[in-house]
């Protein structure tokens, strides 16, 4: 699949990419996708609910009343989960929710999210993204240029750049990362996939190992 390379105005470069079909062209596996963005949402989790257990309430111990002849039911501790302010009965404990999924099955939901993006036209390519300083507005005349402000952005970089991220971290429609930190969650989550030639080779490679 032949895509044309823009350039940050949003104009042709008269370049074209070629979209690898063993990434950009695969049949999709919806379970594996399924699976993936499972682990992912999964291991933002921070696992720190808790609730108290009777043993973990302030009180007395003390028997509340007899245990017999009172017409209603026998207490043993104002700490019952029974009463008002009470210990918790089964509730909620300290837990790690993330889970191992194997590296192929990883690659192949990214590679069937990918695919996806490319069916139904939303990737574009860059010849390259830069900016000479920190602002904001570069990255909003970026989107502007690519007619793409009112959807949701991914851009994918081959290596970091600080400029181009620190001037879309204010935009709550934008995210940057490199092609090494791409997962499915961020590829499905995205409107429009924007790429440079280099990450589509960075890409490429990555998922040839």
């Amino acid at each position: 699949m032949e895509v044309n390379v823009l350039d940050i105005s949003g104009k042709e470069t008269g370049a074209k990419v070629q979209l690898p079909e063993s990434v950009f062209g695969v049949e999709p596996n919806d379970h594996a996708i399924y699976l993936d963005v499972k682990q992912y949402l999964a291991n933002q989790r921070q696992g720190t609910h808790k609730s108290k257990q009777r043993n973990e309430i302030a009180g007395s111990t003390r028997k509340l009343h007899k245990q017999k002849g009172t017409g209603g039911a026998r207490a043993g501790s104002i700490k019952s989960p029974l009463f008002n302010g009470g210990g918790r009965i089964f509730g909620p404990q300290p837990r790690d929710y993330s889970f191992k999924l194997n590296k192929k099955l990883k690659a192949l939901a990214r590679k069937s999210a990918l695919s996806y993006k490319a069916k139904e036209n939303n990737i574009v390519v860059l010849d390259d993204v830069n900016f000479d300083s920190i602002k904001t507005k570069n990255y909003i005349n970026l989107v502007n240029n690519l007619k793409v402000a009112e959807e949701k952005t991914l851009l994918v970089l081959a290596e970091q750049n600080n400029n181009v991220y620190l001037s879309s971290r204010n935009l709550k429609k934008t995210k940057v990362i490199t092609a090494n930190q791409l997962n499915t969650y961020d590829v499905l989550n995205a409107g429009k996939l924007l790429l440079t030639a280099a990450s589509v080779k960075t890409l490429e490679e990555a998922f040839a190992k």
